[in-house]
């Protein structure tokens, strides 16, 4: 059965009770009341087919994704997910299409308890865009939110979960090396399926002085957090290379170092969280860490001088590029 017009669309497919929310979908604004003390932390993130999805991409991971990206940002600022709101632009209303893309959206929606309070849709070309809202402990209630601007010089620079996957599997779908079958599968999972790493950014609350989620490639995304905070870092080429979970299974494919790098260092797409903690907060980190069932890796330390430097195993500076991705470069 087709959806009769836009509004059949929305009640068949996105409709829900209001379950925090004090006004939900159907009204002209939703209304929210976050808990007492705690500010609200927003974020919007917006996926186009055939910039950052393959057109045929499978609905119901589409739909994960399009929620995981804007979960990740809350994440990265240490955010309890609330609500989120959903623009969708369609060719067509199509209950094939619509069905698997809600369940999707919906499962991690509920297991983050965030719901959906409104949005709007639209004929067009395949657009979604979602507008995610968490909240936060105010200033002075354990830590407040994380942001990119509270890194110091002596810092440890940590990264969360595995990296590189996503852009391994992205150049095998389009031709610019070969997996075996099994190997893709796994490395499309990280691709399609992102885990936002919500637990560990509130877990972190507290114990790390800044904050990003990586979403561009680890390089390009850790010089964003150094230049919120006027510092500079040295990163461990062979310790972010550990990150990649690739070569870990019988019959992975064994690609030269340089690729693996590229993928590691600029790949993007990963939504892991990189973060700053004082040296004399490991064990706290690593307890967080376990809290939250997420592992995370110390893959340098933060600089008083500006710049990022790459070191190899002997602390040399390499001087490879490895620019992350930026959509109008």
């Amino acid at each position: 059965m087709q959806p009769s017009g836009e509004f059949d669309l929305i009640a068949r497919h996105f409709r829900r009770p209001p379950r925090r929310a004090i006004v939900g979908i159907g009204d002209d604004c939703a209304v929210l009341q976050p808990s007492p003390g705690c500010r609200l932390a927003i974020s919007t993130d917006m996926l186009v087919a055939g910039r950052h999805f393959f057109p045929d991409a499978d609905p119901h991971w589409l739909g994960h994704k399009a929620l995981a990206v804007n979960l990740s940002d809350l994440a990265a600022c240490g955010a309890r997910p609330l609500a989120f709101t959903l623009a969708l632009a369609l060719p067509q209303a199509d209950d094939a299409w619509l069905a698997p893309f809600a369940r999707g959206l919906f499962a991690l929606a509920d297991a983050h308890d965030c719901e959906l309070i409104g949005g709007d849709t639209t004929r067009g070309p395949l657009n979604i865009c979602i507008t995610v809202m968490g909240e936060v402990p105010g200033p002075g209630q354990h830590g407040g939110a994380l942001l990119r601007s509270g890194a110091r010089p002596g810092d440890d620079l940590y990264v969360s979960g595995t990296l590189g996957d996503a852009r391994l599997a992205l150049d095998a779908l389009q031709g610019r090396l070969s997996l075996p079958p099994e190997q893709l599968a796994r490395a499309r999972q990280r691709l399609d399926a992102p885990t936002p790493r919500v637990a560990l950014g509130q877990a972190l609350q507290g114990l790390a002085s800044a904050a990003i989620d990586l979403s561009d490639g680890l390089l390009g995304d850790v010089q964003h957090l150094l230049d919120a905070s006027g510092v500079g870092a040295d990163v461990h080429a062979d310790a972010a290379l550990s990150l990649l979970a690739h070569g870990r299974q019988p019959g992975d494919a064994a690609l030269p170092r340089p690729t693996l790098l590229a993928c590691v260092l600029s790949g993007g797409d990963d939504y892991e969280l990189a973060f700053t903690a004082p040296p004399s907060l490991r064990d706290a980190v690593q307890v967080a860490a376990l809290r939250s069932a997420t592992p995370v890796t110390r893959i340098g330390s933060i600089a008083a001088r500006p710049g990022l430097q790459l070191l190899d195993a002997q602390g040399r500076v390499l001087t490879d590029r490895f620019p992350s991705f930026d959509h109008f470069a």
